[in-house]
């Protein structure tokens, strides 16, 4: 019988998702669901990374192209591609990935530090690298998210309030 994936499983403890040719994992506490890609608007002064807004079980999230904030190239609509929506600051982003992979853990092992790549690891976000099925996996923290997800609020900021007024 398969275990229901909503289920504290202590070692299953990372999301595992691809971006490019690169394997990246997002602690599961954070994900709120793994769904696939919906309909974008756009908006203005956001950041690059920042494709549009989506409405989504009645919020609006921005969705960040991961491929875009990791400086790869856009990858046309992949039959793959997911949109992972995580908790940032009590608000709901979703995350545009290549494709999810599963769900794992570190085997009780610690994550072992980012390799210095000259500060490049901050922007990314990295929390550490672990090793799922032989290959590295850089693990995700959220904080890499906050001050986009504070930039795109700012972004909806003026508009909500001359639709309001």
């Amino acid at each position: 019988m398969q275990q229901h994936k909503h289920r504290a499983d202590p070692r299953k403890s990372l999301v595992g998702f691809v971006v490019g040719d690169v394997a990246y994992a997002l602690p599961i506490a954070v994900v709120r669901e793994i769904i696939n890609p919906g309909a974008l608007t756009a908006l203005p002064h956001a950041p690059p990374a920042v494709l549009g807004v989506a409405s989504h079980r009645g919020q609006i999230i921005p969705i960040v192209d991961l491929r875009e904030r990791f400086g790869l190239p856009r990858a046309p609509g992949s039959a793959g591609a997911k949109w992972i929506v995580i908790t940032v600051e009590a608000r709901w982003v979703g995350l545009v990935v290549d494709r999810v992979t599963d769900v794992f853990g570190t085997s009780g092992a610690e994550l072992q530090p980012a390799p210095d790549l000259g500060g490049g690891e901050e922007a990314r976000g990295i929390l550490g690298v672990t090793q799922h099925e032989g290959a590295l996996v850089f693990v995700l923290g959220v904080a890499h998210f906050e001050a986009l997800t504070r930039a795109v609020a700012e972004a909806q900021a003026p508009r909500l309030t001359t639709e309001g007024g």
